[in-house]
């Protein structure tokens, strides 16, 4: 890779041993994809939580965070996707007893860096949405999805410790979606059906992304008659991301980059491939049914906008959910305040719901929650949960809110 004078004098160790290494790590990065050079990033979004992270990651970090004060601070904004722990609850929960003080330690490194703990997958609705052609480093996929989708930036998924470096640089290496060419759609994909609300964005993303054929493969969706809005892109942005790992999809009409066809697709795309309802169904049917009864209802992945809020605690007012069945919404701190703030907090809790805040529920060491309250049988309306919790030992069903909060009541979801 061409290095600038600076990276060099990084390189050397004269801006400090974090930022040497940092850039030697990214220089491995960068060659194995075939950067040229590196390009300079505006903010960071780094995926940090306890159980990710592990034993050995947090003595790095806890050995890089003990450098002076002056090379171990990051150079741009960096915030910080969901914790492992919400502190107020994890004893009840169940999580391993070593959880908290993990969570502690790994807290106390970054803030040595100068991260700002937001603790959110949703940080672009929360703190600070990336511009059209802001270079960003990114790590939650559903992040990097929506920033380079829905805000026209441009990230590759940054997953890890690679935002950390990214942060300690101020630089990212100059591969994948940060080359105008890769960020054009090689799959046209033909919607003949209008989603509805949450779920079904959620499932289109998760359909499209099963049938994408890798990283590189950038789809473009048309046929979308009417913008969906934020929430709807979140999920659909956070399931694609799950599914498929691709980190950037156009809607031709909707997204930036997609002001038509021919300017997504460059002239040439696979497709269309049609995508109805039916497709939508047999996505569905792929999940349990739960007919028997079930544990416990999630909402989570990505975490819950203050819309979202409104929305479970209209559902919720006046109603209880049944017992031996668990309710957890994963929303940011600042959203969690602003809904006890407004009674949206009373509606919910009062329901028997629990607010989790500041975590998100499949990096909360779901495992071990799992056993410790013998949940096994989950219901959800994020596509994206509902592909990761299998993995933990749960057997997820996927329906709306509306039919998650009729489960949780009823104490079955039924068919």
């Amino acid at each position: 890779m061409r290095l600038s004078d600076e990276e060099r004098a990084i390189q050397a160790g004269e801006f400090g041993e974090p930022r040497r290494f940092a850039l030697e790590q990214q220089i491995a990065v960068g060659r194995f994809f075939g950067a040229a050079d590196f390009i300079p990033v505006a903010q960071a979004h780094l995926m940090a939580d306890g159980e990710a992270v592990g034993e050995a990651g947090l003595r790095l970090l806890e050995r890089l965070a003990d450098a002076p004060e002056a090379e171990r601070r990051v150079r741009v904004p960096t915030v910080t996707d969901p914790r492992g722990v919400d502190r107020r609850l994890c004893a009840r929960l169940g999580q391993p007893a070593y959880a908290e003080e993990r969570e502690r330690r790994i807290v106390r490194a970054l803030e040595a860096f100068g991260c700002l703990m937001t603790n959110t997958c949703i940080n672009y609705q929360t703190v600070m949405a990336p511009v059209l052609g802001e270079h960003v480093a990114y790590g939650d996929t559903g992040s990097v999805n929506y920033a380079n989708s829905v805000c026209g930036a441009r990230s590759n998924f940054e997953g890890g410790v690679a935002a950390l470096w990214a942060a300690l640089t101020g630089r990212t290496p100059r591969y994948g979606m940060h080359l105008e060419a890769e960020r054009k759609a090689r799959s046209i994909f033909q919607l003949t059906f209008r989603p509805r609300e949450l779920t079904e964005w959620g499932a289109v993303g998760g359909v499209v992304g099963r049938r994408l054929r890798s990283y590189w493969d950038i789809p473009v969706i048309t046929g979308v008659d009417e913008v969906p809005g934020s929430d709807a892109l979140k999920h659909l942005a956070a399931a694609l991301g799950s599914y498929g790992a691709t980190p950037l999809f156009h809607l031709a009409g909707v997204t930036p980059e997609a002001p038509d066809l021919e300017t997504a697709t460059a002239g040439g795309a696979r497709g269309p491939i049609p995508l109805g309802r039916s497709d939508l169904a047999a996505f569905q049917s792929g999940f349990a049914g739960h007919d028997e009864g079930l544990d416990l209802v999630v909402f989570a992945a990505p975490q819950l906008s203050l819309l979202e809020l409104q929305m479970l605690a209209g559902l919720l007012d006046g109603r209880r959910v049944a017992d031996g069945v668990a309710l957890l919404a994963a929303t940011t701190e600042e959203n969690a305040a602003a809904a006890r703030r407004m009674g949206l907090a009373d509606k919910i809790e009062g329901a028997g719901g629990e607010i989790l805040e500041g975590v998100c529920f499949y990096n909360m060491y779901a495992r071990e929650m799992g056993e410790a309250q013998r949940w096994r049988r989950l219901v959800t309306n994020s596509a994206k949960l509902a592909n990761i919790v299998g993995g933990y030992g749960y057997d997820p069903a996927l329906a709306s809110m509306e039919r998650c909060v009729e489960a949780a009541v009823r104490g079955r979801l039924g068919r």
